[in-house]
């Protein structure tokens, strides 16, 4: 799955099993606050790339903060031109040179900012602890472990930069300890003079091109509750968002709601469904994240998430409406 598109669904990341370390201090937890701080507030321009399974793709990011807001470009540097332009939670996409869509982040969180504002998540659902230290792109680095307290998620370890906190590499393991995917950085500049040529008021430069599309054209999002509820969530997720989207264009809604756990997501589909026969049910898989279909009565079912199968599939089978099974 390309990392445009998980930016665009859902955001990642991890632990080692067997690695020797002591519990989590005061000091870990103030470092996480500071990667908080870091990932939005530091200036920064690098390369990054992100790994799942034999699938690579490298990217390139700049990140300002002006004290008032908060810039970031993200330039996919393989295959077509792709392109994230946010300012704050305003969000431009780019897909080769075709259109221009502009639209809200939905709180999804992307490399190197991977951690929550409310840090309180992580202590209930993972066993923080320190790991060894380690060098990303030059730079000393601190390594956190994050481990799941249960078999429902994945686990997570996370390399800081000593200095500024800086968020520098990622990686998400199995309960075998295989490596599912990771983000990394190859190259990495932090603060000193950056091009800002392109933030122009917030905006791509060629944002008022006649490609360029507004979030309300075949896009629309209504929040509210649908009726539709999670029986079987794990532990620790908690509900982020609820709305009904007009993704198709043809005014059949579908309803989204997103589950996270402060570092893994959840994403149920639920849309009207007309005809079955082309319905693919069942589990797919595109590393970390995983995809079950099913059909429940007139209704078709989509369980996204960065978590084992096991966990999207209980999801996928505790959906009811009002309490019915459809």
């Amino acid at each position: 799955m390309s990392i445009f598109k998980i930016n665009l669904v859902i955001c990642l990341f991890v632990a080692a099993s067997g690695v020797m370390a002591e519990p989590v201090t005061q000091e870990d937890l103030n470092w996480l606050n500071k990667m908080v701080i870091a990932a939005r507030q530091t200036n920064y321009t690098g390369t990054f790339i992100y790994q799942s399974g034999s699938h690579i793709e490298t990217s390139r990011i700049t990140h300002l903060s002006d004290g008032e807001n908060e810039h970031e470009r993200l330039e996919g540097l393989d295959g077509e031109r792709s392109e994230i332009i946010r300012r704050n939670d305003q969000v431009w996409c780019y897909q080769g040179e075709r259109k221009v869509l502009v639209a809200k982040r939905d709180g999804a969180r992307s490399f190197p900012a991977l951690l929550p504002e409310q840090l309180s998540l992580l202590q209930e659902n993972y066993v923080i602890r320190q790991a060894e230290e380690g060098r990303v792109a030059g730079f000393q680095a601190r390594g956190i472990l994050f481990q799941p307290r249960d078999k429902m998620r994945y686990a997570h370890k996370m390399w800081v930069h000593n200095d500024s906190g800086l968020l520098l590499k990622a990686v998400v393991l199995d309960d075998h300890g295989h490596v599912i995917e990771q983000y990394a950085f190859t190259q990495l500049s932090i603060g000193g003079e950056i091009d800002r040529k392109w933030i122009v008021k917030g905006k791509p430069a060629d944002q008022s091109s006649q490609d360029s599309v507004s979030s309300s054209h075949g896009v629309h999002a209504a929040h509210g509750e649908s009726g539709w509820l999670v029986y079987a969530l794990p532990a620790g997720f908690k509900k982020i968002t609820e709305v009904s989207r007009n993704l198709k264009g043809n005014g059949q809604p579908v309803i989204h709601l997103v589950y996270s756990d402060g570092l893994a997501g959840i994403s149920v589909f639920i849309e009207k469904l007309d005809d079955k026969s082309g319905v693919k049910q069942g589990l797919h898989s595109k590393g970390l994240v995983q995809f079950f279909t099913m059909v429940m009565g007139e209704s078709l079912l989509t369980v996204v998430g960065e978590v084992p199968p096991r966990t999207v599939m209980q999801v996928a089978e505790s959906v009811r409406f009002g309490g019915q099974k459809q």
